[in-house]
């Protein structure tokens, strides 16, 4: 799977949870979830959640720590599709 690949599939999950739309649609690399997108921190969870079943990955608990803007939810699922 390429990284564009990466973000449209991570685009597909975070699009229910985000309350600012406009930040959506310009998302980037640089994108914070939070602050940028306004996902609050329970739907967060739900995101990683809903990452880990759509590419059947497990993400540890330091990882999920560093998940705070697309560009690190991508690397964290590119680094977890090659451990396979």
């Amino acid at each position: 799977m390429d990284r564009e690949e990466a973000l449209e599939k991570l685009k597909n999950i975070i699009r229910p949870y985000v309350q600012d739309q406009g930040a959506f649609e310009s998302l980037s690399e640089e994108t914070d979830f939070i602050n940028d997108l306004k996902i609050n921190s329970a739907n967060l969870v739900d995101v990683i959640l809903d990452i880990e079943e759509k590419f059947d990955i497990l993400i540890d608990n330091e990882s999920m720590k560093q998940m705070v803007n697309v560009k690190e939810a991508i690397g964290i699922i590119e680094k977890e599709l090659l451990k396979e």
